[in-house]
């Protein structure tokens, strides 16, 4: 039995790809419940091959579970239970520079969605598709209804994390997707993946390196969080709070119930929602205005160029990068989902190209994520972001210094005043120039900016590990 399918770029019709496949696999795979020509790619069922070479095993063979966590009403709190959403979960890692809570009553009805350590985490719909990480944390946290919450079982969990971000575990689980606009799996489709044999020399090198790597990442996240510290204790004082979740003084930036303006305020906002004078944003402006070193206003610090809304029709299985918001977090650009063909690439490049040493600012979406770039992009950024450029008066601002001032609580009440409180998708650019910096004594700047490169020189080798054994697992594969 054959299968014909063809790809359709905004450059031409390549060539159709042909499946020959016999109908006995077409029913062993029967319990998927899929009989379209997609499932059945060549390249799909070359990798499957592959995997089953001297072993045909899959993950349910190991005692692997996979549990699908409930969803409830809920809502969220200041600070109390982390509950980790779709978002979070990236390749081998968790990002938590985004965090939410909910309240201790909530997750009591969520017990089933509490994650163990050495839990893998699976995104199963969503933007962030089929990603995974380990939970590797010493704390009470509670998954959304969005991940899978997957146990080894027999298998290592360090090697399985591992098999499952290589690119032949990546593809096996994007064989299992279904549904277009909003892609899922199903546990039953994980379950059945084929998992190779491995010795246990490679086993505890993996093991070695994923640990060490983790060992980096954890270093790297504590020198941000110093530089951090070091942002608030310069513009709140001493008396300001630690935790991450809430860097800013126990006492303020709380909502309040009743409060009053004048007309004059009210005329010059050109607003009339009680949100937008809400005595927080007063406060933040107040701190910001009144810091011994000075502000300045964004439009006045940077230039900014948008990204570029290529269009679906441009997406292609290879080529360059195209970067989407939920590609990113203030650690830079993880792994991409989108590519456009290199042809297209080369017609809008020269404009769109993002360089080294480029702020990048999200406006779209999750608004106000920022980070240096170490290197070009080799690709484009979606019209969600901005690319930031530093005008010729503030030259000698440390742009590090500057990335993390728009990733603070400084930063991010202005947003949320400008988006009268709401959460937005959008942020227009003049808005943006609107929001006030503090000019950060020079000292205190290149502190923050030692602090947060070396931090993202650790990222940067924890990376290279994982990489490392990303590679020998498919070079086991490959060998066998």
């Amino acid at each position: 039995m054959g299968f014909r399918r063809k790809q359709f770029t905004k450059y031409g019709i390549n060539m159709a790809q042909i499946s020959i496949i016999k109908y006995s696999d077409i029913i062993t795979e029967s319990h998927n419940h899929r009989f379209d020509s997609e499932f059945f790619r060549k390249d799909y069922l070359d990798i499957k091959f592959l995997l089953e070479k001297g072993s045909n095993k899959k993950l349910k063979d190991f005692e692997v579970k996979i549990y699908h966590p409930k969803e409830i009403k809920r809502e969220y709190v200041k600070n109390d239970v982390l509950f980790l959403r779709a978002q979070n979960v990236r390749p081998l890692f968790l990002d938590l520079s985004n965090k939410v809570f909910i309240s201790q009553e909530h997750a009591k009805k969520l017990k089933s969605n509490l994650i163990s350590r050495e839990d893998i985490l699976i995104t199963r719909t969503g933007a962030n598709f089929g990603q995974c990480c380990l939970f590797n944390e010493e704390r009470q946290v509670i998954a959304s209804s969005h991940t899978f919450i997957l146990k080894s079982g027999s298998i290592n969990p360090y090697l399985l994390t591992i098999f499952l971000n290589t690119k032949y575990g990546r593809e096996m689980i994007n064989k299992g997707m279904y549904g277009g606009l909003q892609p899922e799996i199903a546990p039953f489709y994980l379950l059945n993946i084929p998992f190779p044999n491995f010795s246990d020399n490679i086993i505890k090198d993996i093991e070695k390196k994923f640990k060490k790597a983790h060992q980096k990442q954890t270093q790297s996240k504590q020198l941000y969080k110093e530089a951090e510290e070091l942002l608030n204790k310069e513009i709140f004082g001493d008396d300001y709070c630690r935790d991450r979740s809430r860097p800013v003084p126990t006492n303020t930036f709380k909502i309040t119930n009743t409060f009053e303006t004048t007309k004059k305020e009210v005329e010059r906002a050109k607003r009339f929602d009680a949100e937008y004078f809400q005595p927080k944003y007063k406060e933040i402006i107040k701190k910001i205005e009144n810091y011994n070193g000075g502000f300045d206003v964004v439009g006045n610090i940077i230039n900014w160029k948008k990204g570029i809304e290529v269009g679906t029709n441009a997406y292609t299985e290879d080529g360059k990068e195209f970067v989407r918001v939920s590609d990113f977090s203030i650690f830079g650009i993880e792994e991409t989902s989108r590519k456009i063909a290199e042809e297209h690439f080369n017609e809008i490049k020269s404009d769109f190209q993002p360089h080294k040493g480029e702020i990048l600012f999200t406006k779209d979406g999750t608004i106000g994520i920022s980070y240096v770039l170490q290197k070009d992009v080799k690709g484009v950024l979606s019209s969600a972001f901005l690319r930031l450029t530093l005008k010729e008066k503030y030259q000698n601002f440390e742009k590090e210094c500057l990335a993390l001032i728009f990733n603070s609580i400084l930063s991010k009440l202005q947003v949320e005043q400008l988006s009268g409180g709401a959460i937005i998708a959008h942020l227009k650019p003049s808005d943006f120039e609107k929001i006030r910096i503090p000019l950060i004594k020079p000292q205190i700047q290149k502190q923050i900016a030692d602090k947060i490169q070396e931090s993202h020189k650790l990222r940067k080798e924890s990376k290279e590990l994982l990489e490392e054994a990303k590679r020998k697992v498919e070079e086991e594969i490959e060998k066998k």
